[in-house]
């Protein structure tokens, strides 16, 4: 995508997805069915995949966020992939290259959740747990390549 107004749109949405049209067409000089336009162009064609809130995970009663690495045991992978799916606490898995098979985003109420949550992740493989300290940088909106 080379429009310049179009990524002028998009980084106004990945700073605040509910702006309104004539919000961000101040913001970029268009009209607000410009702006319209564009957008529902943009959504057409895959480029905006979807609207989303961020939650405060430790205002909502999670205590810890982690990221779990999983290796999965020989032939075990496929039943972990489905398996997965069920689990409350991953916000995020991705498949991933090297030693091991997963790496996972979960957020938990405290060590005694993340003990019962590793207990059942060890029938699929050897796990390495990451206790989450601070977000250094979280969600940062994708830039324009040059």
């Amino acid at each position: 995508m080379k429009d310049q107004i179009n990524w002028d749109i998009l980084q106004a949405l990945q700073k605040n997805a509910r702006a309104s049209f004539s919000e961000i067409g101040r913001q970029v000089g268009l009209s607000s069915p410009a702006v319209a336009e564009r957008i529902k162009k943009m959504e057409d064609s895959g480029i905006i995949e979807s609207y989303s809130v961020n939650l405060s995970h430790q205002k909502t009663g999670y205590q810890l966020r982690a990221i779990i690495t999983l290796r999965a045991f020989t032939g075990r992978l496929k039943a972990f992939l489905e398996t997965v799916k069920t689990y409350k606490e991953v916000l995020n898995c991705y498949r991933i290259t090297g030693n091991e098979n997963i790496i996972m985003e979960v957020v938990l109420k405290d060590q005694v959740h993340l003990e019962k949550l590793i207990d059942q992740l060890i029938t699929y493989g050897e796990t390495r747990t990451h206790i989450v300290l601070s977000n250094v940088i979280e969600n940062a909106p994708i830039k324009q390549r040059l």
